[in-house]
């Protein structure tokens, strides 16, 4: 059912949901608010929307509310689903597509009153056009879909989608577009020198920051080197099993070649 509302003084507008929209949203209690007209007919309330809005004397939407609502086609990809409005848009949209669902690659997303807090505090401004905007998919299969997680001794981790979520953190903070691997060794050195003051007064809390520090800069080097951490890695693990020699003096020292 779509509501023809009317704030006195204020505006004309269409909403499926009075209380997301009108009271929730911009703030207008029962009573403050009155329903002129309601139907289940998207084409009638759109054009009689604006017939009010020009009775009334209110500003006239550019575009009626049934095309409003039919362009919300929202675009999913491996990692993102992104919405066709700008975000100080997307809340009003977000409560006119209550019920709207899309599938991803980690399962069916719906829009729906638990759903629409968490859009809006994760969403983000796309950036190539800024008049749409965007969610990660991992993010909100974590939120709303994953199994509660384990006891931390019984967790398991994927390092792969650990690194990935660093590179998705370096890339939103702009760290690949205005940084560069010499910048970030830098960086690198730094967190090595607060490594080794934790280390110094055994502060097992500022050890394993800095030591996580030292893997996100890490991380970023190597993408700036056109490489994977887990490549370089697994690299090295490679090399190392293959390895033998012998401890001296607290230090494994490798057999000659």
């Amino acid at each position: 059912m779509y509501y023809l509302y009317h704030i006195p003084g204020k505006k004309i507008g269409v909403t499926r949901n009075l209380n997301n929209r009108v009271t929730l949203m911009q703030g207008y209690k029962e009573g403050e608010y009155e329903v002129l007209e309601q139907s289940d007919d998207i084409d009638f309330i759109s054009d009689r929307e604006i017939e009010l809005q020009k009775s009334y004397g209110y500003k006239v939407d550019r575009k009626l509310y049934k095309n409003l609502f039919n362009k919300m086609k929202i675009n999913a990809t491996e990692q993102t689903s992104t919405f066709p409005v700008p975000l100080n848009k997307l809340k009003g949209h977000l409560l006119d597509n209550i019920g709207l669902t899309w599938r991803t690659y980690h399962g069916q997303f719906e829009i729906n009153e638990q759903t629409i807090p968490w859009i809006m505090a994760n969403a983000k401004t796309s950036m190539y056009n800024d008049q749409r905007s965007y969610i990660y998919n991992k993010a909100w299969y974590e939120a709303f879909m994953a199994e509660p997680a384990l006891p931390i001794k019984e967790k398991l981790y994927s390092h792969q989608d650990q690194f990935e979520l660093i590179r998705e953190w370096a890339k939103d903070k702009g760290i690949y577009d205005k940084g560069n691997s010499k910048t970030q060794y830098l960086k690198l050195m730094e967190e090595a020198g607060e490594l080794a003051e934790a280390l110094l007064k055994e502060d097992k809390a500022e050890i394993q920051d800095a030591i996580g520090d030292m893997v996100v800069v890490l991380t970023s080097i190597a993408k700036f080197e056109n490489l994977n951490i887990e490549d370089c890695i697994q690299s090295a693990y490679n090399v190392i099993a293959k390895r033998t020699g012998k401890m001296i003096n607290g230090t494994f020292v490798k057999d000659a070649d």
